[in-house]
């Protein structure tokens, strides 16, 4: 596969864990920042490889061949973020767009050689389970911080936005994950959370809470 190929099957791989209902090219287009008619010359491309099930103004789904494919993608994305975090001292808002040049390699012997070096994680630095050489991907529960109650408590296993400027707040506010966090009370005007974080006190929007996971304990 092309390079291009690759970022398509993995996009609609995304799309999918969103809606199992079938992935539009728009919603393609929008996520990859490109036109709709483009989007729809790649899917019959991937159609032709058995790739994708594609059939014009019904949307496209991943067959199992390209499933497979698109975890594989997946898997050496978050196995390298992984390295460069644990073993380069990167922060984990600086290695999406490294690790989207270096899941292109090849060679699936240096990925399995990478796994084993890493001591075969299941989660990438910002909570994204990470598939096995077979595909496999171990989930865990988790829910957002925004749909806790008061005093419910929950420790952070993940962010849905990874964009570097919302890890870089999160870092100014000394959240990560591992993070214990308890719901102090919610605002009915804003829906904005008084947490304990650690030990210590704060405010945080609905935003942000939106896009944290948490394990609830």
């Amino acid at each position: 596969m092309t390079f291009s190929e690759e970022n398509y099957l993995k996009t609609i791989y995304h799309l999918t864990t969103i809606s199992e209902s079938g992935v539009s090219t728009n919603a393609i287009a929008e996520m990859m920042e490109t036109k709709a008619s483009s989007v729809t010359d790649m899917l019959k491309k991937l159609a032709e490889k058995d790739l994708v099930n594609y059939k014009k103004y019904q949307g496209v789904s991943l067959t199992e061949k390209g499933k497979l494919n698109a975890k594989m993608i997946v898997r050496k994305h978050r196995l390298w973020e992984v390295f460069l975090v644990d073993k380069l001292d990167f922060s984990w808002d600086e290695v999406h767009d490294i690790a989207e040049q270096l899941e292109h390699i090849k060679s699936e012997k240096l990925i399995n050689k990478l796994d084993d070096f890493l001591g075969n994680p299941t989660e990438d630095p910002h909570g994204d389970p990470i598939p096995d050489a077979n595909g496999q991907i171990i989930n865990t529960e988790k829910h957002l911080l925004s749909e806790l109650s008061e005093n419910q408590n929950g420790i952070c296993v993940g962010v849905k936005d990874t964009s570097p400027e919302f890890l870089k707040y999160l870092d100014k506010q000394e959240i990560s994950l591992g993070s214990k966090i308890e719901i102090m009370g919610k605002e009915s005007f804003d829906l904005s959370l008084k947490i304990k974080l650690n030990g210590r006190e704060l405010t945080i929007s609905n935003k942000i809470a939106s896009n944290l996971f948490v394990k609830v304990v």
